[in-house]
């Protein structure tokens, strides 16, 4: 992790919903009855979408990590961010869940790390019992997607809405596999400012928590520093002004955002600019850098 990361300004943004608190309470109370967790982290934000305080309340358990939206991110970024997470000793596997989604991958992942578990329990004369997995992860990751894909067929609520899970729900996927479902959750403060601005970018915390003006600009300015590529393609502009007017009236004009003779509506240019992070329209960003 670069300077930049371990010096980042603090901010005093505290979104903690009631929901979350209890969510958090009802995994620690069937944390027993767990043997794996999948925890599902964006691949665009590998640092950003890590729950923080996640080891509070799923303990020692076995844990695969899985990364998904990973056909919109910046592989060679994120690549660095597998290597990292690898070193401290996760499993880590990459998904795209809207195309090859590798699940058999996971499923042997899963079997494999159950294997000498299962050994014990044949030893003992035991039955070998159903894996339970936990699924975990922040709003808005793709969890719902990844059990509808495991499952074959739609079970759990999918939206780009942070919040649409609401319950821990448990959901057969096979013979041998069960998952208990999970709403998103985030940790009680975001205290880091790039993470909270990450966050909102790739709208996995709901959109009034921020300014909209000022995430719009953070994006457009994570984009002129890694990725001006995409300002040229998308927006028409070689790099951001240092007056910011000038560049939204220049997006404003290129994408249409007009109203009444021809004045730019920067409520549209906003809304214009998230909708292409939310939709999956520009691709090859990975917000969070590891140097």
């Amino acid at each position: 992790m670069n300077n930049e990361e371990k010096n980042l300004q603090k901010t005093n943004i505290n979104w903690y919903p009631g929901h979350m608190a209890k969510t958090k309470r009802l995994i620690i109370e069937n944390i027993n009855l767990i043997d794996v967790v999948y925890e599902v982290i964006d691949a665009r934000m590998p640092y950003s979408s890590k729950i923080k305080d996640i080891d509070n309340f799923i303990k020692d358990k076995k844990r695969i990590l899985i990364m998904t939206k990973i056909d919109l991110c910046d592989m060679d970024e994120t690549n660095k961010w597998i290597k990292y997470y690898q070193g401290l000793g996760y499993k880590v596997i990459c998904l795209n869940l809207e195309g090859n989604t590798n699940l058999d991958n996971l499923i042997k992942m899963t079997t494999d790390i159950m294997k000498e578990e299962n050994e014990k329990r044949l030893s003992k004369g035991m039955k070998v019992r159903k894996t339970r997995v936990l699924v975990v992860g922040i709003p808005n990751v793709g969890k719902s997607t990844l059990i509808n894909r495991l499952v074959g067929k739609k079970v759990a609520n999918v939206g780009n809405m942070p919040g649409v899970t609401k319950n821990l729900n448990w959901i057969r996927i096979n013979d041998n596999i069960e998952l208990l479902d999970s709403p998103g959750i985030l940790w009680p403060k975001l205290d880091e400012e790039n993470v909270a601005f990450n966050l909102a970018s790739l709208t996995s915390i709901k959109e009034e928590i921020l300014p909209i003006d000022e995430v719009v600009i953070y994006i457009l300015n994570t984009l002129n520093k890694y990725y001006s590529n995409i300002l040229k393609e998308r927006y028409g502009i070689d790099y951001i002004s240092d007056d910011i007017e000038e560049t939204l009236e220049s997006i404003g004009r290129m994408r249409g955002c007009l109203v009444r003779g021809g004045v730019v509506d920067y409520d549209k240019v906003y809304s214009v600019v998230m909708n292409d992070i939310k939709s999956g329209l520009v691709k090859g960003i990975t917000f969070d850098r590891y140097e």
